[in-house]
């Protein structure tokens, strides 16, 4: 069984990224893990040419660093998506990742595919105190979830992280929900 852990931040050494640490090192007794930063990868915006939607792939020249992207999804069992606050929803670059998955949409015929019957876990982080921001997205990655035909199965909102140190408080929180996968 095969698990991937996405760090949605495109800071590859926060707070994020060492909550990616915790969940890779915690199911790695269970799966083979890869984790992966957002960030790791360079592609443009989606043009919204809609070429996808006839072809089933995307026609911009970059196109093979989401296919890569997919191929982890597809390879995964289970996908952890683990995301920052910017502004009240995910950050930029992991949106414009999600805007670049429109062929795998399944809004529209033909349609990409993964293999069926992953699971999608999502865990949301702010540095506020108020938990509907990790709501927004929480519902914003379980909704590309639901795009990909992922089924979404578990979520955790933390409030009041905003540095590296402030995952030491949650840790035992971070490892039960860990359980769940």
């Amino acid at each position: 069984m095969r698990a991937l852990i996405i760090n949605c931040s495109p800071v590859r050494t926060g707070a994020t990224a060492e909550i990616v640490k915790l969940v890779s090192e915690q199911l790695s007794n269970k799966y083979s893990v890869k984790s992966i930063c957002i960030d790791d990868y360079v592609f443009a915006f989606c043009r919204g040419c809609r070429s996808c939607h006839n072809m089933a792939k995307c026609v911009m020249s970059d196109a093979g660093v989401i296919e890569n992207i997919m191929r982890e999804y597809d390879e995964a069992d289970i996908i952890v998506s683990v995301s920052p606050s910017y502004w009240a929803d995910i950050p930029g670059q992991f949106k414009a990742f999600i805007d670049r998955c429109t062929p795998w949409c399944n809004t529209h015929e033909p349609h990409a595919t993964i293999k069926p019957g992953k699971k999608g876990f999502t865990i949301a982080l702010r540095t506020g105190p108020n938990m509907p921001e990790c709501e927004r997205i929480i519902g914003s990655i379980e909704h590309f979830y639901g795009h990909l035909e992922i089924e979404s199965v578990g979520h955790l909102g933390l409030t009041s992280i905003e540095y590296k140190a402030d995952v030491e408080s949650r840790k035992q929180e971070i490892l039960d929900f860990c359980k769940s996968m």
